[in-house]
């Protein structure tokens, strides 16, 4: 028994190493089951969420692709009705039609997507959605392209109708200015008067006087205007010129100043008027003769002279009444210092001192002024009646009667009482006729405090 009992027990160990054994094999079995079941698990919960975001993306794939092809149909749609306004004009009922279906079938396009977005039945998986995103933008272009192109035809066509009226505004307005020439050059051209061209003496009146007047004061501001280009040219301070010629009066406008210089040319051009031989120191400057025989001296004068270009008459007549009227007038009116500035020279002065005429524009200007002033007085002398000239002071009461003002505004803009600035253009008197003089008014606020 006792040489069994290390038999047992060396079994017994073997057993219980066995048992030890078996145990921790199956704990280790167990505990690897449930890790790979655990990391199964896992995996399977990270492929759902995969498949979530790939859906996800999808649908605003798909909603991408949605919008851009709205977007391109309603590129095309507008495109259509482009097409359609410009068929309109000039009418193409080709054009129209093609517009028309291309515009219908966007519609309907859009009509399904809509229908489709509704019940949740927008399918596109037949396609990429990235794919569709491109065409639907390469659609969009393609359609704005061809928006511009007609819009770019429409401006073209509008720019050629622009230019067709803008040459044709120029051809009119050339017209205009060719007749405005002309009628200039027959306001101020030296020809005759043609309804004073049957007057007779015997049927002379005021009226007449008026027109001939007239006619005078015309030459005269053409002239200014002349000179106060002259002036400008040569860089004269305008205002200073105008404020030396009227010192007590304030111009409401810079362009005012042209009634300044008619008012110097009509002193100069005027003064001796209402003598019969102008004031001219030569005696024979008037017709010899009394009472009617002289009269109808200084109308046979006035029918003469108001026909001829003084330029012409003056070449001819060299010593004539009326050439010495004109060089006294010169000699007066334009200073050698002004004539200098204008020119550069006294060359003109020179001619006229020498018995010559200048042939150049300036005095062609002044000489026809001067035709114009020597024929009214002409005319004014053939009236069997007194004579007379008259200018009003400075800070006269404006009268309606004697007086005609230059600037209808200088009523408009002064409320209260208005004056005299100074005579533009002198009156006259024929016989109990009288014939107002044109001034210029200023506010009688303007006007100095008399000392």
């Amino acid at each position: 028994m006792d040489s069994l009992n290390p038999n047992r027990s060396k079994f017994a160990r073997t057993i219980q190493k066995v048992i030890h054994l078996r145990a921790p094999a199956k704990l280790v079995n167990h505990c690897g089951k449930d890790s790979i079941t655990s990391h199964k698990s896992k995996k399977f919960h990270q492929d759902d969420d995969a498949d979530d975001d790939d859906s996800k993306l999808r649908s605003r794939a798909v909603l991408q692709a949605l919008v851009a092809k709205l977007f391109a149909s309603g590129s095309t749609i507008k495109a259509g009705y482009a097409e359609m306004q410009a068929a309109q004009n000039p009418y193409n009922i080709e054009a129209i039609q093609v517009a028309d279906e291309a515009v219908v079938r966007e519609l309907r396009v859009i009509s399904e997507l809509k229908q489709s977005f509704l019940k949740k039945q927008l399918d596109l998986s037949l396609s990429v959605p990235q794919v569709t995103v491109l065409l639907a933008e390469i659609q969009e272009q393609q359609s704005l392209m061809k928006t511009y192109e007609i819009t770019m035809k429409k401006l073209e066509t509008e720019i050629d109708l622009k230019d067709s009226h803008i040459d044709e505004l120029k051809k009119r307005l050339q017209e205009c200015n060719q007749g405005n020439k002309m009628m200039e050059k027959k306001l101020n051209s030296s020809g005759p008067l043609p309804i004073l061209d049957n007057l007779k003496l015997s049927a002379m009146n005021s009226n007449h006087f008026c027109q001939v007047l007239h006619y005078a004061v015309r030459s005269i501001r053409r002239f200014v205007k002349f000179m106060s280009s002259e002036m400008e040219s040569a860089h004269w301070d305008v205002d200073a010129a105008a404020k030396a010629i009227v010192t007590d009066t304030v111009l409401a406008k810079p362009t005012h100043r042209c009634f300044v210089f008619e008012s110097f040319v009509c002193r100069a051009m005027f003064e001796g008027f209402t003598s019969p031989n102008f004031s001219l120191s030569e005696s024979s400057s008037a017709p010899e003769g009394k009472g009617k025989q002289r009269r109808l001296l200084f109308f046979e004068r006035f029918k003469k002279l108001k026909s001829v270009n003084p330029i012409h008459f003056l070449s001819q007549n060299p010593r004539s009444p009326f050439g010495k009227y004109v060089r006294a007038k010169y000699l007066t009116l334009v200073h050698a210092k002004m004539e200098c500035s204008f020119f550069g020279n006294l060359n003109q002065r020179k001619l006229l001192n020498a018995g010559s005429y200048p042939e150049t524009a300036f005095f062609a200007a002044f000489a026809e002024m001067a035709k114009r002033v020597w024929v009214l007085h002409g005319l004014a002398f053939s009236f069997n009646a007194e004579i007379g000239i008259f200018q009003v002071s400075h800070n006269s009461r404006f009268s309606e009667v004697y007086m005609e003002c230059v600037t209808e505004e200088a009523f408009d803009a002064v409320d209260g009482d208005v004056r005299v600035g100074f005579t533009v253009v002198p009156g006259f008197k024929v016989g109990s006729s009288v014939i107002q003089c044109q001034v210029y008014l200023h506010p009688a606020a303007t006007v100095p405090a008399a000392s």
